[in-house]
């Protein structure tokens, strides 16, 4: 049976996956997408003045806009978070059966349509457009664990490039683009290459100042050759951002000429200004504290600071509480079944009972039945208010009700 354990003490992208299903879940015709991530649509915190994300945004783009090269950037922050599959994905060259498509790991509104997982999302639409250089701001919302740098809804922001060569570059219809060697090496390939990596190592030093930086050759479905990016900030090397040569088939698909070939990258803004401004939890974004935006706000008759650094105005206790269950039969470690339990399930759950007084949820112990084959989970979760202390009675009351929506809406027992 279920178990709830309740405790008295009080004590605090570069997503991109290769892993792929074999059958992908299946998408309800009305989505997966509950109230309480719908509530966020619209709040838009990369344009409220003042906001660290804000901020960060208007520092990017100062940075694009004194570059000397040629085109000029433009920049884009209102398009709307719903997009297509085909938008989000098939233009983008995910395969079908990758995991980002899956239903565990994104919110759909219908089959058809998503709240984009990227605002790479709009590269393609803006491509048709014939626009040569530009900037994508926007909120992007993904399936995700529950800690103090995940949060179901985030901000990021999306580059591109293109260069116009005397003639283009012909390759066999045959050809992997992701490992050719005579492609990856070329002469233009390295040209675009060696303009990406000289432009945001410029970025790099526009928002940190000098640091070490180092390139770390990645995979993404969109690029080839593709590269994180990584500083050594604050003791320790830190992802800052994924890039690379736009792959050639998304150009063919969008009608871009033959001699032009291009760059893109993809950054997220809250780890950004988490690392730059010392924001512990990114919950903390979403606070209507003005402790927090006071901070960040300049006095009257005051110019906005180069460096802030956040100044924690509270610390409530913590309050645990475990919660152990058997998955349901059809669910194992092996499964690919469209119906097999996934751990992003439960904490959509928790999300929606618990909301932002969540801090983190942890699988902390699983077990394997020896006889019946049958598996368990044991979570932890962690209830902390942004703003007061909580009662561990409100908290056991809470904790009773996540139990109940378990048991009735993913079949554990």
């Amino acid at each position: 049976s279920i178990s709830a354990i309740s405790s008295s003490s009080y004590t605090h992208t570069i997503w991109m996956r290769t892993r792929r299903y074999a059958t992908l879940p299946i998408v309800p015709q009305e989505g997966n997408t509950p109230p309480v991530i719908l509530h966020k649509i619209g709040k838009n915190l990369h344009k409220k003045q003042y906001h660290p994300i804000h901020l960060i945004k208007s520092k990017i783009e100062s940075y694009f806009a004194q570059l000397t090269t040629t085109p000029t950037f433009t920049f884009y922050d209102s398009f709307y978070p719903e997009v297509t599959v085909q938008h989000n994905f098939d233009d983008l060259l995910f395969p079908e059966q990758h995991v980002g498509r899956s239903s565990t790991d994104t919110y759909y509104l219908s089959p058809s349509t998503v709240l984009r997982t990227h605002t790479s999302a709009h590269q393609s639409t803006l491509f048709r457009a014939d626009k040569k250089a530009f900037l994508v701001t926007g909120d992007v919302y993904r399936r995700d664990e529950i800690d103090a740098s995940h949060y179901p809804v985030f901000h990021q922001m999306e580059g591109a490039k293109l260069f116009s060569f005397p003639k283009a570059d012909i390759y066999p219809t045959s050809i992997n683009y992701y490992e050719d060697e005579e492609y990856k090496t070329s002469e233009q390939v390295r040209y675009i290459s060696e303009d990406l990596k000289k432009t945001l190592e410029g970025l790099v030093h526009h928002l940190f100042g000098h640091v070490e930086m180092r390139w770390i050759s990645a995979y993404f479905p969109f690029t080839s050759p593709s590269f994180e990016l990584e500083i050594f900030f604050g003791g320790q090397w830190l992802e800052v951002l994924g890039c690379g040569v736009v792959h050639p088939d998304i150009l063919k698909k969008t009608g871009v000429k033959e001699n032009e070939r291009g760059w893109a990258f993809g950054l997220g803004l809250e780890r950004l200004a988490m690392v730059l401004f010392d924001i512990p939890d990114i919950r903390l974004f979403w606070t209507e504290d003005e402790r927090f935006h006071s901070q960040f706000t300049p006095k009257q008759g005051q110019q906005q600071q180069d460096c802030i650094k956040f100044k924690p105005y509270s610390k409530y206790p913590s309050c645990y509480k475990d919660i152990s269950f058997w998955l349901p039969s059809s669910s194992s470690s092996s499964s690919s079944s469209a119906d097999a339990y996934h751990s992003n399930h439960f904490y959509e759950l928790v999300r929606e009972h618990a909301g932002d007084i969540c801090e983190s949820v942890k699988l902390i112990d699983t077990f394997k039945h020896p006889k019946t084959g049958r598996e368990s989970h044991c979570y932890r979760i962690n209830y902390r208010h942004m703003d007061r202390c909580l009662l561990n009675e409100e908290i056991n009351v809470l904790q009773e009700d996540v139990a109940k929506a378990a048991v009735s809406r993913l079949g554990v027992a």
